[in-house]
Formats: C-alpha cells, sequence, structure tokens
C-alpha cells in the first residue's frame, strides 16, 4: 500500500536541509569545536522546532529532519573544501 507524505512534512525536511547547506559552508571555515563552530551546526534547531509544533507533526519526524539537517552541514562543508581547490 502507498501512502503518500504530508506536504508539511516536505517542507520541514527540505527546510532543513536549505538552511543547513550555507550554515555547513560557513562552519567548514571556522576551528573545530570553536563557539562559532558550535553555532552554526545548531543554529536552526530552534527554527526546525518551531517549524514542526507549528505544522503539528509529532516526535517521529525530528530524526528525519534531523538527517536532512546533518545532510546540509555534510554537503555545505565539502562544497566550501570544493570552492578552495
Amino acid at each position: 500500500m502507498i501512502h503518500s507524505i504530508p506536504h508539511n512534512l516536505l517542507l520541514l525536511l527540505a527546510f532543513a536541509f536549505a538552511v543547513n547547506l550555507p550554515l555547513g559552508y560557513l562552519r567548514e571555515g571556522t576551528p573545530r569545536l570553536s563557539v562559532l563552530w558550535f553555532v552554526y551546526i545548531h543554529l536552526s534547531i530552534p527554527f526546525l522546532i518551531a517549524l514542526r509544533i507549528s505544522y503539528g507533526l509529532g516526535w517521529g519526524v525530528v530524526p528525519y529532519s534531523i538527517a536532512c539537517a546533518v545532510l546540509g552541514q555534510i554537503l555545505g562543508g565539502r562544497a566550501r573544501r570544493w570552492a578552495k581547490r
């Protein structure tokens, strides 16, 4: 049986990914474990929580939003390393 993915969930996951791309890019240029490094990693979390709550999505979507945020961070960091070449 095919289940449709709620529109709000797709928006949340796209937001998590898209916002973390530039944050990952910026994070890559800071010293590891510095204050700014932690800020870039965690800056999107309050917005993701607010969006999840406003869309009425439960705790079950949290792992997926974290996965999209981490993927955005990784790809943003790789983009900066690639641009430095």
